[in-house]
């Protein structure tokens, strides 16, 4: 999936796979069959042979999580094993906060360069400025770091300090800044208004923040204005690769007043769990517009199949991702855990979203740049070796191109949006009518 262009935060999210996290505790399966232990006695018999005669003596830990995650890559691409490093990893994730310096980083020519400091956070107050290029962390050059691993140098316990040597643009030599790392709290919500009377909502992640920034970025709005002028809200999805189950629910019911949100099924017909929306509508029922593209993965699959079913919200933009399947967390010793894949996601009306994903009521391209021509390609569930098969797969799969332009004034998709709010453009499936799926469902 292509993200947006030079734009990750500093030790969160870093690499976060579309998918919705249940956690749960280890359920006894029925034991297996003679042969089956007759397999694993041969592989006892291959892992001596490697620890004996292999050219160099290899590391037992590392042997047997090798061998572990090669069994669940080929069950399907999101199940796999969690070390203790890579469970903690997930659970700040989920979290949504981290201890760290509060910059948004990328690499250039080698260097980190710091697109922003975060404002109120230790690197804003230390001085770090934006265009700034970090090229040393506690005195180790940057240079030859993949940019994950200078993210997760910054990263580390809160009230710890860190130096960075910082060059800057009119600096006669480089600068050095030591920075005292905090809790950063990830924004999962930004807003603004668009054109002084639409409301924009973008959800980044789904963390454990998510609905309430959500809820404070919708009140901010309603007081900034007025709700005889409010048009509506943009709900934007678009590079938003998933997160938490229950965040994606209580977003979606934060626009419904009733009916389904999603289902999950898993391998015995009593495993089925349906979630309902409850009464109450956050937005006081101003027409909604979600946008989408392929980078939309997941639990935001899950929000966008919702409020389209349900004909809270006209979906616009292009196909999603198609990630329709739930990770169950379950912790193991020393501190590790196995996602294990365990269910698929069902739409209201009953679609599976995997290898399929949200088709858009309006299908709007975004134009890509010149520079991004041929290079940014079309992706999706569908096209990942050893995915899961989708009930309602085609041959067309799913998925789009994932771009999103760095400045909203050349964003198509957004002023596409704009435009059928003010009534210069207009579609049947603009404004979403919730009675239709209201009736539908009582027939």
């Amino acid at each position: 999936m292509i993200r947006r262009a030079s734009l990750v935060i500093v030790g969160a999210l870093l690499g976060a796979t579309a998918m919705s996290v249940i956690y749960s505790a280890v359920v006894p399966a029925q034991a297996a069959g003679p042969s089956t232990y007759k397999e694993l006695s041969v592989f006892g018999d291959v892992f001596e042979r490697v620890r004996a005669q292999y050219v160099t003596k290899p590391d037992d830990a590392k042997l047997v999580e090798a061998a572990i995650n090669g069994m669940l890559s080929s069950l399907d691409p999101h199940s796999s094993y969690m070390n203790s490093k890579d469970a903690e990893d997930m659970r700040t994730q989920t979290r949504g906060e981290f201890g760290g310096l509060g910059i948004e980083v990328t690499m250039d020519n080698d260097l980190v360069k710091v697109i922003t400091p975060i404002d109120d956070t230790p690197a804003a107050r230390a001085g770090v400025l934006a265009g700034d290029y970090i090229s040393e962390i506690d005195g180790q050059s940057v240079r030859g770091l993949k940019l994950e691993d200078a993210v997760e140098k910054m990263r580390g316990a809160i009230n710890t300090p860190i130096k960075l040597t910082i060059i800057r643009k009119g600096a006669d030599k480089p600068l050095d800044i030591t920075v005292m790392r905090d809790v950063i709290a990830v924004q999962a919500v930004k807003s603004r208004v668009e054109d002084g009377d639409v409301g924009y909502l973008r959800v980044i992640s789904f963390t454990e923040k998510t609905y309430d920034d959500l809820e404070k970025a919708i009140k901010k709005i309603k007081a900034d204005v007025p709700a005889d002028k409010l048009k509506g809200y943009v709900l934007d999805l678009r590079l938003n690769p998933g997160g938490l189950l229950d965040q994606a629910i209580n977003v979606s019911d934060a626009f419904l007043q009733r009916g389904e949100i999603v289902s999950t099924r898993g391998r015995n017909p009593e495993e089925t769990r349906r979630f309902n929306a409850s009464a109450g509508d956050l937005t006081d029922g101003k027409p909604v517009i979600v946008l989408i593209n392929g980078g939309s993965a997941s639990a935001s699959e899950i929000v966008s199949g919702a409020l389209q079913d349900q004909k809270r919200a006209t979906v616009l933009g292009t196909q999603s991702f198609g990630k329709g399947s739930v990770q169950t967390i379950i912790p193991l010793g020393d501190a590790g855990a196995l996602r294990l894949t365990t269910a698929l996601y069902y739409t209201p009306s009953g679609k599976s979203i995997q290898g399929t994903g949200i088709t858009p009521d309006i299908k709007v391209e975004e134009p890509l740049p010149a520079d991004l021509q041929g290079k940014v390609k079309p992706e999706g569930e569908s096209s990942l070796p050893g995915h899961i098969q989708g009930a309602s797969e085609t041959k067309d799969g799913s998925g789009s191109a994932a771009y999103v332009p760095p400045d909203p004034k050349d964003d198509v998709q957004l002023h596409y949006a704009l435009d059928l709010f003010h009534g210069t453009k207009t579609d049947p499936s603009y404004p979403a009518n919730p009675e239709k799926a209201a009736s539908a469902a009582k027939k």
